[in-house]
């Protein structure tokens, strides 16, 4: 029998937010970010896929709720990202994106994917299940980061 105080594994959740970026999104801001991301979600095992692009950051982040919640409020304290919204949060059974500590996946207005099959795409406006849909049809170029070798 476990007290109010025992520790145990929480559930585990997805959560996906949409932000604007602050300034230009620059290989140097998405580098910073991603290598940020990978040694932090990695040691508190958190895992998901940054789409960025168009100005805004779109990012699923999945793991154990207390890890996830508070890397949540620290990207909404980030001064790179304005207007964060939450768009989506719910208990998950399995992950969709356990592989990668984190995914990068660039939304360019140019992308025939984005033209063609979500010509009119505004991740403020558009549901969870949207934006997890547009994930799975961009994921195929996504590529796993790796830290660079010293």
């Amino acid at each position: 029998m476990s007290g109010l105080g025992a520790k145990h594994k929480s559930a585990s959740i997805r959560l996906i937010y949409v932000s604007r970026a602050k300034g230009p999104q620059t290989t140097t801001v998405t580098t910073s970010i991603l290598l940020q991301a990978q040694v932090h979600n990695k040691v508190h095992g958190i895992t998901g896929v940054l789409c960025q692009g168009q100005g805004f950051f779109i990012q699923v982040l999945e793991g154990e709720r207390s890890p996830v919640n508070a890397l949540y409020r620290r990207i909404c304290s980030d001064l790179r990202h304005s207007d964060v919204e939450l768009l989506r949060y719910e208990d998950i059974a399995e992950r969709k994106f356990s592989q990668w500590s984190m995914a990068l996946v660039k939304l360019s207005v140019d992308d025939p994917m984005v033209k063609v099959q979500h010509p009119e795409f505004d991740p403020y406006s558009a549901s969870g299940d949207q934006v997890m849909h547009l994930l799975a049809n961009l994921i195929q170029t996504a590529q796993p980061i790796t830290a660079p070798t010293p």
